[in-house]
This record gives C-alpha cells, structure tokens and sequence, in this order.
C-alpha cells in the first residue's frame, strides 16, 4: 500500500517541478540600467572678439622682371652683380652686334652717293633736263637707304641688355660667350624697395575693401608681430570659379622675399562681446547646427547659429546663453535626455589646445 501510494504521487511532484520551471522561464528580466555618459563641459561665457577675416597672401615686388635678349647672339659682354643693387639703364650684357654693323656702314656709304644723285637730279629738274619720275625715283631710293639703317640700328640697340629699372639683380643663368636667344633668361631683376601684398577674400567681404584703408599681414608665422600695408587697389572683376575677389595692398616699411607665403587679416566690424565655443563641439546637421548642453543632468541638443570663426573656435550667435553648461568630450555618445556625468569643467583654451 504504501509503495503504491509512493508510486501515484511520483508523477504529481514532477509536473509540480515542470510548472515550476517554466514559470521560471517566462517571468520577464527586470531592464539593466545603463549608466551614465561621462562628459567633459566648459561653462558658456562672453567673449570679446573682433570680426576678423583671416585669408592667405603672397609678397609681390614692386617691380619685377625677367631679363631676356631680344635677338640671338653670341655674348661678348656680360656683368650682372649676382644680388647687388644696379640703377636703371644700367648695361649688364651686350650680344654681338658686328654683322649689323658692318650693314649699317654699307648702308651710309650706299645714303651718300644716293644723296649725291638725288641732288644732281634736283638741278636737271630745275632746268627740266630730267623728267619728274627719275627724280621721284632718286628720292625713294635715299628714304629706303635711310629706312635701312634706322631698322639695322635698332636691331644694334636690342643687342644691348639694360636694367630697365633700379633693383636687386638675381642669380645669373648664362655664361659669357653662349649664344642666347629670346627664350634664355640672363637674370631676373626685382625691386624689393617697396613690396606689396596680392591676396584674396570671398566676394561677401568685397564692401569692406577700400582703397586707403589697411590691413594688417602676418610675415612670420611663428611670430606674433603684425605689420600695415595699405590697400592701393581691387580686381573690378570677382574670379568666376572662386567667387573671390584680388586685393592688393602696399607694406609699408616691413621687408620679406618676393613670393612668401603671408597671412592677411581684415577687420570687418568693431568688438563685441559673444558666446565662443570650441569648434570640434558643434554637431553638423543636414538642417541645423547643433550643440550639446547638460541640463538636470540630462544631454540637451540645442539648434545653434554661428558667426566669425577663430582658430579652433567659432561665435554662437544665438541658442546658448553664458552659464550654459557644454559638452566638448563625448559628444558623439550623448542621446537626447540622456543622463550625463559631468567628469570636470574645463577652460575653452585647454580645449582648443588640444
């Protein structure tokens, strides 16, 4: 009897064990929570800045030229001061010139007995012992002779090469006695006594851009010293591809190398007091601007516009306030209302630094 009862109430404790476990299996797992974000901010604050253009420039000579021959020729004379100062009209080479010449001493002795006829012709007209047409023929043939020898004497003259203005002289490409042509440059010449600065800004900057007002250029990058130069002119014409305009300004007393590479900054407005923040913390939308602020410990995105930008930093013209705390670490982690841990407050200049 009691084996059989042992044998009945088997069965009941194993589908009591079975609902057990499959009461088990469907009871719904409690949501891990997840912690919160770790972010780093900087406190918004006011911010005196200038609405400066910052644009690249380049240092142009005054005066700047190749120095090349005119004609071919072999050199017979050649002194260019290799980095030297020379004045204008100064010779630095002479190619050879003996053939013309020599043409240019045939064609005076061919004038004078040209001439000579031309003035018996002139007394046999007076007489009528010639016809009109012989002496008109003696006058042509002394006007080609002399036409002969001014052409020949300016092909003397282009064998002479000058400083066309005074300036420092560059390195020298030739040697004495080689055969030039228009295509070899003897030397360059440039007038560095006053320099000037070409540089380009896009066109919304074009109204700020007078002529008489100043600029101030940037020669050494690794210096914090800035010299003036002077606007002289403008391009009438906006460069169709950049949409930029050309600007060129006079240095006034600093000098540098033709051709540098120079930072120009153009001020477009007076100071003001505004909202910095530092640039890697702006999240680009399709639409929108944003940044992300911490408010009740929760990621707040907030839709932003923004003004002039500085190195590594750029003005927020509206949506933030000063006291405003922004995430500049983490950024790409935070969701909206999010709980956020702030790890430490930081300076807007250590952010930018890094």
């Amino acid at each position: 009897m009691h084996i059989m009862q042992r044998f009945l109430a088997l069965p009941s404790f194993a589908f009591l064990l079975l609902c057990a476990c499959k009461s088990k299996k469907e009871s719904p797992k409690a949501p891990a929570t997840q912690p919160p974000t770790q972010v780093d901010v900087i406190i918004a604050a006011n911010a005196a800045i200038t609405n400066t253009v910052e644009v690249n420039g380049t240092v142009v000579a005054n005066e700047s030229a190749e120095l090349r021959p005119e004609i071919s020729g072999r050199l017979t004379f050649l002194d260019v001061p290799e980095g030297k100062t020379v004045q204008k009209g100064t010779v630095l080479a002479k190619i050879n010139s003996a053939d013309l010449q020599a043409q240019i001493n045939k064609s005076k002795v061919q004038l004078q007995l040209a001439q000579q006829t031309q003035e018996r012709l002139q007394k046999l007209l007076d007489i009528r012992g010639v016809n009109q047409a012989d002496y008109d023929a003696a006058v042509n043939n002394v006007n080609n002779i002399k036409a002969d020898i001014a052409y020949n004497e300016a092909l003397v003259d282009k064998t002479v090469i000058r400083a066309p203005f005074t300036g420092v002289i560059g390195l020298r490409q030739v040697s004495p006695g080689a055969y030039v042509t228009p295509t070899n440059i003897i030397a360059t010449i440039q007038q560095v006594s006053k320099l000037k600065i070409d540089f380009t800004l896009p066109e919304a900057y074009a109204n700020y851009v007078k002529r008489g007002a100043y600029v101030e250029v940037a020669l050494d990058e690794n210096s914090d010293e800035k010299e003036k130069a002077l606007i002289i002119a403008t391009e009438p014409q906006v460069d169709l591809n950049t949409r930029n305009l050309k600007v060129r300004a006079v240095l006034e007393s600093a000098t540098a190398n033709p051709g540098s590479f120079v930072k120009v900054y153009l001020v477009t407005g007076a100071s003001r007091n505004s909202v910095m923040v530092p640039t890697n913390a702006i999240i680009p939308d399709a639409m929108n601007k944003k940044i992300v602020t911490v408010k009740d410990g929760k990621a707040s995105f907030v839709n932003i516009e923004t003004g002039v930008r500085q190195e590594g930093t750029i003005e927020v013209t509206k949506g933030l306030q000063p006291g405003d705390s922004i995430v500049v670490s983490g950024v790409l982690f935070a969701r909206p209302n999010a709980p956020l841990k702030v790890r430490s407050v930081k300076k807007i200049t250590d952010v930018v630094e890094q």
